[in-house]
């Protein structure tokens, strides 16, 4: 695939480049990685999967543009997408980066950014296109009713692909009637549409050389932007200083407590999907919880 791939970078960038030398990259779960660079040193970095998950990249490129001309918070340049020998590929301009190993600054810097990306504002909850959330499709058909966005697309969408996975039962029951419920978690609040990530754990954000926070691999949509603040919470929670930062620049509403355990329920049930019954007992144990603030 690499000639095909030398071919793209060429057409999308005007200049002839040719791959001299190619570098795995490890820690994705997902995709596999590389970095290319030819003999002069130019370099970039690609994700490559079946190419029958070419829309899930050609999604994610769409996420990167989209957060790009927020002029916020930094991500990756996208360059091209396509696919050759069976393979798809997602090339984008490389990153010197490198993680905060002191909640300073940089994650400072992320709060207030995250902040400034999440005052970009559609009329709309959803996305013009709907895309992936790890390799699961994420719906995103546009309302302007965030509860029932929410329900349908977020919580029903994986309970039945659950119980497709043959984890229905109490977890079925229970999430159907939490989400007969769900307008009592915004009975005093009212979410706008705010311009996500979607995937904001601590292995989708990191700090450049020059200090500066990146944000890459998302699942970009419009919606509630505790959904974001909430997912950095779920894998043991970005440093003080990153949620004072964001609190800073845009505080969050008291409820919020209470609704990031509703938002993070979506990505315990994603991962239940994805990687099976381990997180059968958390999703029922979030269930319960928010079941009783509205029973």
């Amino acid at each position: 695939m690499w000639p095909d791939i030398s071919e793209h970078i060429t057409k999308a960038t005007g200049e002839t480049f040719v791959i001299a030398e190619q570098q795995a990259i490890g820690g994705g779960c997902v995709n596999a990685a590389f970095i290319v660079s030819d003999s002069h040193q130019r370099r970039y970095f690609i994700k490559t999967n079946l190419s029958s998950l070419l829309g899930m990249f050609d999604a994610e490129f769409d996420g990167l543009l989209e957060i790009g001309r927020s002029n916020t918070v930094k991500s990756p340049t996208p360059v091209c997408v396509g696919s050759a020998n069976n393979v798809a590929f997602l090339i984008m301009e490389p990153l010197s980066i490198q993680k905060s190993q002191d909640g300073g600054i940089g994650l400072e810097r992320l709060g207030t950014k995250l902040a400034a990306l999440h005052c970009v504002e559609s009329q709309l909850f959803g996305w013009h296109r709907d895309n992936t959330i790890g390799s699961t499709s994420q719906i995103n058909r546009q309302t302007d009713d965030w509860a029932a966005f929410w329900c349908e697309h977020r919580l029903g969408f994986q309970l039945r692909l659950a119980s497709q996975n043959g984890y229905g039962g109490s977890l079925l029951s229970q999430g159907e009637l939490l989400m007969s419920r769900i307008n009592a978690f915004f009975a005093s609040y009212q979410p706008r549409p705010s311009l996500l990530h979607g995937d904001l754990w601590s292995g989708n954000y990191a700090i450049n050389a020059l200090g500066e926070p990146v944000i890459f691999d998302p699942a970009v949509y419009y919606g509630d932007r505790e959904a974001d603040i909430a997912m950095t919470e779920l894998f043991g929670g970005f440093s003080p200083r990153f949620y004072s930062a964001y609190n800073d620049a845009y505080p969050l509403d008291s409820g919020y407590s209470v609704r990031k355990t509703l938002y993070n329920l979506y990505h315990v049930l994603n991962h239940l999907n994805l990687f099976g019954e381990s997180y059968l007992g958390q999703a029922e144990r979030m269930t319960g919880q928010l079941l009783s603030e509205v029973s």
